[in-house]
C-alpha cells in the first residue's frame, strides 16, 4: 500500500467515473481528489502539487492536451507525472499525448487493476528520477544518456537499437500485464545474448517503452545482432494465447522486432542529441 501522503488528482467530467476512481484509490491508501474541468485541474495542481494526475482528454472547457501543456510549462508543476485517460485510440492522439509530456495513457473502457499498476509504475519512476525502467529494471533516462555521451569521446564502440514493433496494439488486445511480460522477456533475451557472445563492458539501456539500446564493441556487433534477432524472431509468437498465434505469413499489427545498428562511421556526431537522432529512426 502506498504512503498515505501520496496524492492523486483525477480530472474527469463524468461524475460516475470520477467518483468510482476516487473511492477506489482512497481504498488503496492514496489521498485522492477530483475536479471536473481543465482550468480547475491546472489551478489545483499549482495550489496543491499532487504526486500524479489522471487526466481525461475530453473535458468541458480546455482539453487534456492543453492541461498537460500548462502543467509542463509551469515551474511548480512541470515534473508531475500525467496519465491520460481517454476514449481515443488513434495513434495520432497517443503521439500528441507524448509530445506534451504525458508519462502514460490508458483507453476506456479500462481495467481498474491495470490503471492501478500504471499509477504505481509512474510514481516509482518519478521517485527514482527516471533512472531505471520500472518494468524491466534497465537503466533509462540520465543513465542511458551518460553512457551514450561516453561514445562521443571514442571510436571503439558500436550500438544496436532493438525495437518492439506494435507493442501498443498488443497491449490494447491483451492488457498491461501481458505487455510488461514482453518487455521483460526482450530484456532477458538481450542479456542472455550478451552472456553468450558479448563482453563484460557491454551496456543495455531502455529508451521509452519499446526501444532498447545495446552499446558494445565493433567486434561483438554482428554476433550480438544475429543472436538477438534469432532469439526474438523465434519467440514473439509465444506471447500470444495459443488460439491467436500467428500462422505462416505476415499479419498486420503483430508483434515484430526492428534492429538497427550504429557505428562511429555513421557520424560524425557533434552532440548527444545528434547521436540519438541517428540511433532512433523516425517512425511513420
Amino acid at each position: 500500500m502506498p504512503d498515505e501522503k501520496t496524492a492523486l488528482l483525477i480530472v474527469e467530467d463524468d461524475v460516475d467515473v470520477a467518483e468510482m476512481l476516487t473511492a477506489y484509490f482512497r481504498a488503496q491508501g492514496y489521498e485522492a481528489a477530483a475536479v471536473d474541468c481543465g482550468e480547475g485541474a491546472v489551478q489545483h495542481c499549482r495550489a496543491n502539487h499532487p504526486d500524479l494526475v489522471i487526466l481525461d482528454i475530453r473535458l468541458p472547457d480546455i482539453d487534456g492536451f492543453e492541461v498537460a501543456r500548462r502543467l509542463r510549462t509551469h515551474q511548480r508543476t512541470q515534473d508531475i507525472p500525467i496519465i491520460f485517460l481517454t476514449e481515443k485510440r488513434d495513434r495520432s492522439d497517443r503521439l500528441q499525448g507524448l509530445e506534451v509530456g504525458a508519462d502514460d495513457y490508458i483507453t476506456k473502457p479500462f481495467d481498474i487493476q491495470e490503471l492501478r499498476l500504471r499509477v504505481r509504475n509512474a510514481l516509482r519512476r518519478n521517485v527514482q528520477g527516471s533512472l531505471t525502467n520500472p518494468v524491466t529494471g534497465l537503466p533509462e533516462g540520465a543513465l542511458v544518456d551518460d553512457r551514450l555521451s561516453e561514445c562521443l569521446e571514442s571510436n571503439d564502440w558500436a550500438m544496436l537499437l532493438i525495437s518492439i514493433e506494435n507493442l501498443v496494439e498488443f497491449r490494447e488486445l491483451y492488457g498491461f500485464v501481458a505487455s510488461d511480460d514482453v518487455q521483460r522477456a526482450v530484456s532477458l533475451m538481450i542479456h542472455n545474448a550478451i552472456r553468450g557472445v558479448g563482453g563484460a563492458r557491454d551496456f543495455v539501456g531502455q529508451i521509452g517503452e519499446t526501444d532498447f539500446v545495446l552499446v558494445t564493441t565493433p567486434a561483438n556487433l554482428h554476433p550480438l545482432l544475429e543472436r538477438i534477432r534469432g532469439r526474438l524472431e523465434q519467440s514473439l509468437d509465444y506471447f500470444y494465447p495459443l488460439k491467436d498465434r500467428a500462422r505462416p505469413g505476415t499479419q498486420v499489427g503483430r508483434l515484430s522486432v526492428f534492429i538497427g545498428q550504429l557505428t562511429p562511421e555513421d557520424g560524425p556526431f557533434k552532440s548527444l542529441s545528434n547521436l540519438k537522432a541517428k540511433l532512433l529512426p523516425r517512425r511513420v
